[in-house]
């Protein structure tokens, strides 16, 4: 028997239950901001860096060696990428030109960038790192360079874009501040005024624009 009062059945639909509807909708929404910003173990985001160089494989670029021959000195530095590394290493020789250096392209924008992220080790002794913008002043190639330190352990350094300086063969020249937005190169260089054999190897070659973390252990911010 039917309940004469009972009211009609509706028919059934069905409906994406509320608990998956929110999982879902939250995993595309982390789907999205992961393309944009990289989080901390600490739950902070920060801006991902620029990553130039990783030395991950031998032809990642080509790097050329310039020693001072061209000055009439006698240093001479070699480069290999072997193990994940760069390895610039030589002997230089200060009477004449004192200088050798290696060099690769790489087209890249930087703005916005606060700097350039080093990790290295090496013989003590210190290098330069060289970011070129292309201008020329008097018809000849500026070259903006600032020097870091080095030890026997890996050690991160970062070396700020407002401590480069603008030099034509090793003379101080006034220039515009450099184009970050065209960097078409990088180079290393050994012109520490000490005649002898040198070492450097680096991991890897990146940017920065955050500063580090609060409790962690900030890298050695190095310039001039």
């Amino acid at each position: 028997m039917t309940d004469p009062h009972a009211l009609p059945s509706r028919p059934s639909t069905w409906r994406l239950p509320r608990a998956p509807f929110l999982w879902l909708l939250s995993l595309l929404l982390l789907l999205g901001f992961a393309k944009q910003a990289t989080p901390t173990s600490l739950g902070v985001t920060i801006p991902m860096s620029v990553t130039l160089f990783e030395f991950d494989r031998a032809d990642e670029a080509m790097w050329d060696v310039v020693n001072d021959g061209v000055m009439g000195g006698r240093s001479a530095g070699f480069v290999a990428i072997a193990e994940g590394t760069l390895r610039f290493t030589g002997t230089l020789v200060t009477q004449g030109g004192g200088f050798t250096s290696v060099r690769a392209r790489r087209d890249v924008d930087l703005t916005g960038e606060l700097g350039l992220e080093l990790r290295v080790r090496g013989n003590g002794r210190r290098f330069e790192v060289e970011l070129d913008d292309g201008l020329r002043t008097y018809g000849r190639n500026v070259s903006r360079r600032a020097s870091f330190p080095t030890s026997a352990e890996w050690t991160v350094v970062r070396v700020p874009f407002s401590t480069l300086r603008s030099t034509i063969f090793g003379q101080a020249v006034n220039a515009s501040p450099i184009d970050l937005a065209r960097i078409r190169g990088v180079g290393l260089y050994m012109v520490d005024g000490q005649d002898g054999a040198f070492r450097l190897e680096v991991d890897y070659i990146r940017s920065y624009r955050a500063s580090p973390l609060r409790g962690t252990t900030p890298p050695s911010d190095i310039g001039g």
